[in-house]
């Protein structure tokens, strides 16, 4: 609807097909000689309101996972393994990290890589994703100054 307002050169109309519960057709308009006027009706109406966010539909995988696109991959942090003795907690935190690469038709966010990837297909090693939000942790440490 938006783009039949903005162009409605580009309007011509929309079919309504129904069907019940079986498939079978159902005649929504009557094809019968005389009843032209006997044409449904059906009203829009248009306001304006809070624009619909589109969803992440970014994928979880593991380590055992065959796929090649961008995933989250689980990875948990251990500051103990650091040696790092200083940080009270947490002791270890789940970090995660993101690899794989990007389809062409989800690079709509970066133009950048759009560009570089059209201006050179074969120079490039692929694009490769990178987390879209990241949140903080709260740390208790020694400060030993």
């Amino acid at each position: 609807l938006a783009v039949w307002l903005r162009q409605p050169e580009t309007n011509w109309g929309i079919e309504i097909n129904a069907f019940d519960s079986r498939g079978n057709d159902l005649a929504v308009t009557s094809a019968e000689p005389g009843e032209e006027g006997l044409q449904p009706f059906m009203e829009v109406k248009i306001s304006e309101g809070p624009k619909r966010v589109r969803r992440d539909s970014g994928l979880d995988c593991d380590e055992n996972s065959p796929e090649s696109r961008c995933c989250r991959y689980p990875l948990t942090v251990d500051f103990e393994d650091f040696g790092w003795d200083w940080i009270i907690a947490p002791k270890r935190y789940k970090a995660n990290y993101c690899s794989g690469e990007c389809e062409y038709m989800h690079l709509q966010k970066y133009p950048h890589t759009h560009l570089v990837n059209k201006a050179n297909p074969r120079g490039t090693a692929g694009p490769c994703c990178t987390p879209t939000k990241m949140s903080p942790i709260n740390m208790l440490y020694f400060n030993r100054k």
